[in-house]
């Protein structure tokens, strides 16, 4: 039996969960139940990044320590978990001393193999992105994704050698699905072969107290980065591995990492140049979705607080019609604008007029005319999830569930029933087959309707309304 290691990045717990997240949320939990459900053994993480100069400073104007203001916004995150029917196997908190251990340890073998030093630099500071910028990055001197003028800051700080990696980047780089869509990886190979500049991965104390310590050196705190990007392996029980996870899942299994398109130079270049000098296995494979935006394509954030919280689409819509939205209406790789309207549209005429109807016909006319449903082994005909399209695989069930309802409205199952009850009957008894399989493929994707349609046709009685109306 193999094993599947997938995870997503942790969002900054500077403010409550928005729908960009629960997108990656679901994305990975799909992925997750699908190999579940080939056999595979599944290690699944998630988490919330809590340290950096963001948080502190959200901290302070809230009038709270910063550890009970990570721990009010750790809990609002953790919800998730049963709002989004999220089957994760950990999640893991920054803040936690198993965390705290490894990333101490991921700086010592950094350092024991030469890669970090310590300078005093000068340079502009972005407090949104928690990173030092050039001009380059900015747009009339203004950061182009938060809309603020990044600060000239001048400290000593460590940096790690991000430079003596560049062809060791490439050479990763260059292997094919290393990063999926394809033309991020080209972005990455790019911004390699543009020239690395070596980064910081530290702050000093004096300014930023809110931090894990560097390792004899209680002048300063590690770069918020730093300490985030190792949770990828400290969930893991890493370096330690007392369970064997680590060796399991990292070492010996296949890893899969899911993040936003900004996330490329920490994920594809940062992150795996640590591990490289650490002496760690490179991840196999980074997926990176695009952006939710509002009406006219502005970037949905928190900064610019302009979110659609995930526990709002529940509350109108339910767990799975969420799930659903996010799966099937939120293209995986490119940007997509949301706004409560096409919500709206969405849910009325896929899941109340498509799915919802069709169930309650098929349910109808099976309770009415049918004995109860035989026990069978439902086909494996499981939808694929190819490059991480899920828009692709919910459109192939969606266009099982319009077949099957098309079906119904050729052959008037509810007319036949009257003239020729045996042929009608064996009408009936088709669809109702048709959409126990339906509900099967269903399974990753949403998980509560796939197991109350199954019961419904084993029960042989029609569901309550599935999607109510708005």
């Amino acid at each position: 039996m193999s094993a599947r290691y997938i995870t997503t990045t942790l969002p900054y717990v500077n403010a409550s969960p928005h729908i960009g997240f629960a997108l990656e949320l679901v994305q990975a939990d799909a992925l997750a139940r699908t190999w579940r459900n080939d056999g595979e053994e599944v290690f699944f993480s998630t988490g919330t990044d809590e340290h950096g100069q963001k948080i502190f400073e959200a901290a302070e104007k809230s009038g709270q320590d910063p550890q009970a203001y990570v721990d009010q916004y750790a809990a609002e995150f953790e919800k998730l978990k049963s709002a989004l029917d999220i089957s994760y196997d950990s999640f893991i908190r920054t803040t936690s001393p198993m965390h705290s251990k490894a990333v101490q340890e991921m700086w010592r073998r950094c350092a024991e193999r030469g890669d970090i030093y310590k300078k005093e630099y000068e340079g502009l500071y972005c407090v949104g992105h928690e990173a030092f910028v050039t001009e380059k990055d900015l747009v009339g001197g203004m950061c182009v994704d938060h809309g603020t003028k990044p600060e000239l800051l001048k400290e000593t700080n460590y940096f790690f050698k991000f430079s003596n990696y560049q062809d060791r980047l490439i050479q990763y780089l260059e292997q094919p699905g290393v990063i999926v869509p394809e033309w991020r990886r080209s972005e990455a190979i790019n911004f390699v072969k543009s020239g690395l500049e070596d980064f910081s991965i530290s702050r000093e104390k004096a300014r930023l107290t809110w931090g894990i310590p560097v390792p004899g050196d209680d002048s300063q705190v590690m770069y918020v980065w730093f300490d985030a990007l190792t949770n990828y392996i400290s969930t893991l029980g890493w370096p330690s591995d007392a369970e064997g996870n680590f060796k399991k899942f990292w070492v010996e299994g296949n890893t899969l990492q899911i993040a936003g398109k900004d996330q490329v130079r920490f994920q594809s270049l940062m992150w795996q140049a640590m591990l490289m000098s650490a002496e760690i296995r490179n991840t196999d494979t980074i997926f990176y979705h695009g952006f939710i935006n509002s009406s006219g394509g502005q970037k949905m954030s928190k900064s610019l607080g302009n979110v659609i919280s995930p526990y709002d689409l529940v509350k109108k819509y339910g767990t799975d019609a969420t799930r659903y939205i996010l799966l099937r209406h939120i293209h995986p790789t490119e940007d997509s604008d949301v706004t409560w309207e096409r919500l709206d549209e969405w849910y009325t005429a896929n899941l109340t007029n498509g799915l919802g109807n069709l169930v309650a016909r098929v349910m109808k006319l099976s309770e009415s005319h049918l004995d109860s449903y035989s026990v069978i082994n439902p086909r494996e005909d499981l939808v694929a999830l190819e490059q991480f399209n899920f828009q692709g695989a919910m459109d192939s069930i969606w266009a099982r569930i319009q077949k099957l309802d098309q079906e119904i409205t050729e052959k008037e199952p509810f007319k036949i029933i009257k003239s020729d009850p045996e042929k009608g009957k064996q009408i009936i008894d088709n669809l109702r087959t048709e959409l126990f399989f339906i509900a099967h493929t269903l399974k990753a994707y949403m998980p509560k309707t796939s197991e109350t349609i199954e019961m419904a046709v084993l029960e042989n009685k029609k569901p309550e309304n599935l999607f109510p109306r708005l």
